[in-house]
């Protein structure tokens, strides 16, 4: 069976007026990150932290960064509230920064700690070779 061009516009159209329904429905939550720009950096340092091991290492800090996050999303969706989020956005900043700068440092003072093993075992493998 052919298809007509009027089934194309048939289906364009479903397809177009599907995409219109989704970016009417997602508006409010770009109207939020667009009115409390503080909101973006804070979700990107959170994830930045994630992506740090900051559970393992500062789970503490990463946990508070989320909570603040939190309520600068909810402060940010209430009308009322809205002055708070870029602090509270700021708070969850901080914390997510700090936690991924902790991580880091865990992560590197563990390397550090594998190579001077690895130093001593080499050592200890020299003094125990016959001198040629």
């Amino acid at each position: 069976m052919n298809r007509s061009f009027a089934q194309f516009r048939r289906s364009l159209c479903v397809m177009v007026g599907a995409m219109a329904l989704g970016a009417a429905l997602s508006a409010p939550a770009y109207s939020q990150v667009a009115a409390v720009p503080e909101l973006a950096v804070a979700q990107q340092a959170v994830n930045r932290a994630d992506q740090a091991d900051a559970d393992q290492y500062a789970p503490d800090l990463l946990a508070s960064a989320r909570s603040a996050l939190a309520q600068a999303q909810a402060a940010a969706a209430d009308r009322r509230e809205r002055r708070q989020a870029p602090e509270l956005a700021l708070r969850a900043t901080v914390d997510a920064e700090l936690a991924r700068a902790r991580s880091n440092e865990a992560i590197a003072q563990a390397q550090v700690q594998q190579r001077r093993q690895e130093i001593s075992e080499l050592q200890r493998t020299l003094d125990l070779e016959p001198a040629r």
